[in-house]
């Protein structure tokens, strides 16, 4: 008897397995062959032609597909300029200009890769608010918006070592002088800094690591870009009405309709970079820079570049080294809290009146900080600097909770297509953007 139930135990136990996965493609022929077994073509199928996003995606959207093709240009441009640049000390300086003179095309791709950094961030900004504006930081999104904020603090150090490597005066000071921020870390600063050198002061050695981390952060930056876009099509896309479709009437299939839209969008977006690129390629730089490094010269006024004005301006606002680099970070760190810290049910700021001019409030704060920080620490600026800092942590630690706990909401409708009857109507008085329906 005890034998029979042993076997009937184990007859239960057993089930069949499929370790085999080869067939379920959508295709037919060779490219059903190719899917079966490596089913990339469904996954682009289902997950790009075929993905439903909601029919009132505006411009604002087609930011990420921007990012993501600034990115890919920007490590070829980078490749390209990495066979010909010699990241020494004493020839780094010469080897950029024999790229700009005698290379075929130096000039070209290096005008490319220069201002396409300057223009990754004005993307991301954008692609910042359009999150701040319409609440896409919120639930489910937190994790998205997490990474995003990740990928933020590693284009930063990457565009930062990326400045440094021309060797240029702005080049060495600017390594100099930002490097020499962590030695405020109490007991292992110092430490910290040599480490950083690789010497007792920024030279050869020093070059020779912020080249190789400029590449493996950049590389870390597209690998994030996948989990980040992986965590899109698991949560889907938030819209400017903050409400999440209910059904067909709702969304549309990203192909063509949001690929159209997107393909003009980096059309006008790139045919503006190309202008700024041929006719005023300096213009975002600084002449400074075209100034062999000299450790013995120091600049009139040290600046970073202008996509770093507004953290560089609170990093000065503070007289303590210390505190004033904990409010540096701090300040982009906190974006990532902002899903705790917003309590509101309500995403979009077409539905909350108080929050929508805090909101515009905070975008002039960010440029009032980038024009006084492009300015000497001194005077009116410093004092400018610390009340544009003071609003920037009041924003997020204050006035959010508060205004969440206290805001009444407008009307909202129950549905996208609702949302949409209203606005031609005239019952709604949203953001207009290019492209807004």
């Amino acid at each position: 008897m005890d034998n029979t139930d042993s076997k009937s135990n184990l007859d239960n136990s057993i089930k069949p397995v499929h370790t085999n996965k080869v067939g379920g493609s959508p295709f037919t022929g060779v490219l059903g062959w190719i899917d079966n077994r490596l089913p990339i073509l469904r996954m682009f199928k289902y997950e790009y032609l075929d993905f439903q996003v909601p029919k009132t995606l505006s411009y604002f959207w087609s930011f990420g597909g921007i990012l993501m093709l600034c990115l890919i240009f920007l490590i070829i441009t980078g490749l390209a300029l990495g066979m010909h640049y010699k990241p020494d000390a004493k020839y780094a300086f010469d080897s950029v200009e024999k790229i700009m003179r005698d290379v075929n095309y130096g000039w070209l791709i290096r005008y490319a890769h220069m201002n396409l950094a300057s223009f990754f961030f004005i993307a991301v900004y954008i692609h910042i608010f359009r999150g701040l504006y319409y609440g896409s930081y919120k639930e489910p999104r937190q994790l998205m918006w997490l990474i995003g904020i990740v990928m933020f603090f590693l284009m930063i150090a990457t565009a930062f070592l990326g400045y440094t490597l021309p060797w240029g005066q702005m080049s060495y000071w600017g390594a100099t002088v930002i490097t020499n921020l962590f030695s405020a870390v109490p007991f292992v600063g110092e430490a910290i800094v040599n480490w950083l050198w690789g010497d007792y002061a920024v030279g050869d050695a020093t070059l020779n690591r912020f080249y190789v981390l400029h590449w493996l952060i950049a590389f870390g930056i597209l690998g994030l870009v996948v989990f980040h876009v992986i965590a899109l099509h698991i949560v889907g896309s938030n819209n400017p009405s903050g409400i999440e479709p209910v059904d067909t009437r709702d969304t549309v299939s990203f192909s063509p309709f949001t690929t159209s839209k997107d393909l003009f969008a980096i059309l006008v977006f790139f045919l503006i970079f190309v202008a700024v690129m041929m006719y005023a390629p300096n213009y975002l730089g600084h002449p400074d820079n075209y100034i062999p490094a000299d450790p013995l010269v120091t600049p009139a006024h040290i600046v970073p570049e202008w996509y770093f004005l507004p953290f560089y301006a609170i990093l000065r606002s503070i007289p303590d080294k210390l505190t004033g680099v904990i409010a540096m970070v701090s300040s982009i760190a906190i974006l990532g809290l902002l899903p705790w810290l917003d309590l509101s049910k309500i995403r979009s700021c077409a539905f909350r009146p108080i929050w929508k001019q805090f909101v515009f409030i905070f975008v002039l704060d960010f440029f009032i900080l980038m024009y006084v920080g492009s300015k000497p620490a001194e005077g009116i600026y410093v004092l400018i600097a610390r009340v544009g800092t003071i609003y920037w942590f009041l924003f997020f630690l204050v006035i959010a909770p508060l205004v969440a706990l206290t805001e009444k909401p407008l009307p909202m409708p129950s549905s996208i297509h609702e949302y949409e009857d209203w606005k031609k109507q005239g019952k709604l008085k949203t953001f207009r953007f290019f492209g807004s329906k």
